[in-house]
């Protein structure tokens, strides 16, 4: 994949390619999004309808999500991490749109064992962790001001899913100021069709669309 030139909507058909992405270490964190364990095990008789979203998660999303956050570490770029977790057991502090009937419902106390991230991606002592009642990691939590009191400038996303809490932060770190960076084979949405198309939508306005193997060349120590 051509990051440059990958992902275009209607409105960047034509534009000229973007210049050269560049990461100073100091100045970047990665940030890992709702990927926990409630996800990786839908009911009994939704797995058949979800498989082809479980095996993208255990197949390519988990694993290179992985070998991101080493690779982050490695480099010196922080690693933060965003899950959906309500402070009261009866979830009266979470938002309307997650207390709302159907898909979007969510009751997941921050202690619980469902709230987690999965094994393969389990904090470190050090990390920093914010848990959030909305859709964006940004507006339900203080992260804004520790990437501020942190000197953080650019972003690395990653996480589930593409078209929901995914999109609703990189659009608030957009109207920040952040400088966002989506790793495309880090995310995943309920279908590839939703997955493609929202990258499509915030690529070039809201971010920029990149795959895993692109992140290592553009850090910067």
């Amino acid at each position: 994949m051509n990051w440059k030139t990958a992902f275009r909507s209607f409105y960047y058909e034509g534009a000229p390619e973007p210049e050269d992405i560049v990461l100073p270490a100091a100045e970047t964190a990665l940030l890992v999004i709702d990927i926990q364990n409630t996800y990786l095990a839908p009911a009994p008789d939704q797995r058949d309808r979800w498989a082809p979203f479980l095996d993208r998660m255990n197949k390519t999303v988990i694993p290179n999500t992985a070998r991101l956050i080493e690779l982050c570490r490695k480099r010196g770029i922080e690693v933060i991490f965003a899950r959906i977790a309500c402070l009261k057991k009866d979830g009266r502090d979470r938002s309307l749109s997650q207390k709302k009937p159907g898909w979007n419902y969510l009751l997941l106390p921050k202690d619980s064992e469902e709230s987690q991230m999965v094994p393969e991606l389990t904090p470190q002592e050090d990390d920093i962790v914010v848990c959030k009642t909305t859709d964006s990691a940004l507006t339900g939590t203080n992260l804004r001001l520790i990437l501020h009191n942190m000197g953080i400038k650019n972003v690395i996303a990653a996480g589930i899913f593409t078209d929901q809490c995914v999109s609703s932060t990189v659009r608030s770190l957009a109207d920040e100021s952040f400088n966002v960076v989506v790793v495309e084979d880090c995310c995943a949405a309920a279908t590839m069709e939703l997955h493609n198309k929202e990258l499509e939508i915030i690529n070039m306005i809201y971010c920029h669309v990149v795959s895993s193997d692109d992140v290592a060349g553009f850090i910067r120590d």
